[in-house]
Order: C-alpha cells, then structure tokens, then sequence
C-alpha cells in the first residue's frame, strides 16, 4: 500500500470516508475506482489526491484509523480494575460494538486481512487492538482464578478474535434482530462456557 501524502486527514473527511467502506467491501478494492470512493464518500476526487496517494492509501488510512480507535477503548477494557473474566467480557463487548457500528471496515478488513497484516504498522496495530488484550485478560483471568490457565494464551485469543469478529459481522449481514450487547454475551457465553454438556 502505497504511504500518505503525509497532510493530517481532518475528521469530517475520515467521517465521510467511512461511508465508502460498504462498496470496497463489496466490490473488493481491486475492482473499486477512486471516482468510485470519491461518489459514495461525497469527498471529492481532487481532496482524496491531495490527502492520498491513491485508494491503497485510503483504504490503509481507514484501517489504520479504526485500529486505532479500537485499540484505546480495548485498553481501557482490558486493563480496568476487576477480575480477568470480566475484563474478557468487556473486551468482547468493545470489539463487538466497534465491529457492527461500522460493518463495511470490518469486511473490507476481513477480506484484505492477508495483505493487510504483512504490512508492518497495520500488523501491530491488528495484535494491539484484537489479540493482545484478550491474550492479556486470559493471563489475568488465570492468575485471579476467575479463567482456567491456558497452555496458549495467544493461539486462544487468535481463536475469540475470530469468533468476535465473524460473529459481529455475520448478524450486521442477516440483519439479525439482536443488540450489540446480545451478540457480545453470546459469544462471552460460547467462550466461557463451550459447547460441552453441563454436569
């Protein structure tokens, strides 16, 4: 993906940006045109040039600036005070909220997530907002006896990121019925609980 021209994007333009993310999706980001992006956003073609390369750009923008966003009120959740299963429960609410609030940057990620994690900045900010907090509560969650103890926290948080993530979007996709709240309590439920029989 090609680097930013370097100019801070201003809020409004993200903002505006955003509403693009349901086409990329769509139609993929090969098969999407800057005119393209610039009709759905309502951003004119000469503002995306002067603040991007190019609709790799946008689209790293986009991503970056979701993660980032994701990444701090994932922090605040898995670093509050309380046991690790809370913590994991809050997690879970954050990255399900941030998912179904904005369903086109989540499946345009989800479907450039190969390309997207080999780029360097983009990587670390999918392990800061997904997998590094939830690795974090499952250590605590063991150390407080609220969680079992693992034997690999990382390839487990790998695993309820996926369930979080496909989960979120495959209810904004149905357009099922259920809240925010309801999706992220049943995937709580799935992770704490498991599909084996109760005693």
């Amino acid at each position: 993906m090609a680097e930013q021209t370097g100019r801070t994007v201003p809020p409004a333009v993200a903002e505006k940006l955003y509403t693009a993310t349901d086409l990329i999706a769509a139609r993929g980001l090969q098969k999407t045109k800057i005119e393209d992006i610039a009709k759905a956003s309502g951003v004119p073609k000469a503002t995306l040039y002067y603040y991007f390369k190019g609709k790799d750009d946008i689209l790293a923008f986009l991503f970056r600036d979701s993660l980032d966003a994701l990444a701090r009120d994932v922090a605040s959740a898995a670093d509050a005070p309380g046991p690790g299963r809370d913590r994991l429960a809050a997690v879970i609410e954050v990255q399900v909220a941030h998912t179904m609030h904005r369903p086109g940057t989540a499946q345009a990620l989800v479907g450039d997530l190969g390309r997207a994690i080999r780029l360097p900045e983009l990587a670390s900010a999918v392990q800061e907002a997904f997998y590094e907090p939830i690795a974090r509560v499952l250590h605590a969650g063991a150390a407080d006896g609220s969680l079992r103890n693992l034997a690999d926290p990382q390839s487990t948080a790998i695993s309820i990121f996926g369930a979080i993530m496909m989960t979120a979007m495959l209810h904004n996709v149905i357009d099922s019925e259920k809240t925010q709240d309801e999706v992220a309590s049943e995937v709580m439920h799935l992770v704490e609980h498991g599909l084996a029989p109760s005693r």
